[in-house]
């Protein structure tokens, strides 16, 4: 059961009516974890700014495909699904979207992004020189090594929040976990 009550769109007043406003008008629906943040509005807006800033110099399928390691590692099912769902309409197939979530590709470039996020999840940012190094050896500045800092930073977030609230899925549910945890 849902533990923070998500606020209708339609129902919505002020700055929540605002926010909400502008999700659809962007997405075309208000997903349930943005209509859960709108009980405050604060969060949300918090949300949407740092999710906008961070949507210019890492691609949509890299920033998708890094939401859906961190989903994976901190057992999130609305994520995972939620990012599924998105990393599809970016034009990630099944096995990208699957091998995202175990935190690998077969682009070399996009797998080291997916390794550093890995290690920035599970040292909680104590990443190691050699971490570092090969995020940096792979093709990435030091501009786009931070932005996956923060694009991971923004997913822990999210995890935490719909873990927290309980979130329910409202797009199509992927398995979860991963049955074959091989490689995560």
């Amino acid at each position: 059961m849902q533990k923070i009550t998500a606020i209708k769109h339609e129902e919505a007043t002020g700055k929540a009516k605002e926010l909400l406003d502008g999700v659809n008008a962007k997405l075309g629906f208000v997903p349930n974890m943005m209509a859960t943040m709108a009980s405050s509005t604060a969060v949300l807006e918090g949300y949407l700014n740092l999710s906008n800033a961070l949507g210019h110099s890492l691609n949509a399928k890299l920033r998708e495909q890094i939401a859906l390691t961190v989903a994976e590692i901190n057992g999130c099912q609305y994520c995972a699904s939620a990012h599924s769902t998105i990393g599809k309409m970016v034009g990630l197939d099944a096995h990208s979207i699957e091998d995202a979530r175990r935190a690998s590709s077969h682009d070399a470039k996009t797998d080291a992004a997916l390794k550093f996020a890995k290690a920035l999840v599970i040292s909680r940012g104590k990443v190691s020189e050699s971490d570092f190094e090969a995020v940096k050896a792979a093709g990435f500045n030091e501009k786009e090594i931070s932005e996956i800092v923060a694009n991971v930073a923004l997913n822990v977030f999210t995890n935490y929040f719909n873990e927290t609230a309980k979130t329910v899925v409202d797009f199509p549910a992927v398995e979860f976990p991963l049955v074959s945890k091989a490689g995560a």
